[in-house]
């Protein structure tokens, strides 16, 4: 459910050339089924002569209400559609999480 509205809002938003929305709460320590922690990579001609700062404040004003709310942790990978070619289309792995204090 909160996948589908990061994915409703960015889309509606950004008209994006690329958008992945992945669920990666399994690699934390929550319960089966969480919708807590999700890696977003977003490729956008809106992102043109934005410094990197500033294409994750967008995103991060885009899903305002649902980090208030529900996302805890949120990994934002955007790019240009050059830079995104540049780069083949691949973007960084998460790491496990190795928990609170580790």
């Amino acid at each position: 459910m909160i996948q589908e509205i990061i994915e409703t809002k960015l889309t509606q938003l950004f008209s994006p050339n690329h958008l992945s929305v992945l669920n990666e709460s399994y690699m934390h320590n929550v319960p089966p089924g969480s919708e807590s922690h999700f890696k977003v990579v977003i490729v956008s001609d809106a992102f043109e002569s934005q410094r990197l700062i500033g294409r994750h404040r967008l995103v991060n004003k885009a899903l305002e209400q649902e980090l208030a709310n529900d996302i805890h942790a949120l990994s934002i990978h955007t790019y240009t559609l050059k830079e995104w070619q540049d780069q083949q289309g691949i973007s960084p792995e998460s790491p496990m999480c190795m928990g609170g204090g580790k």
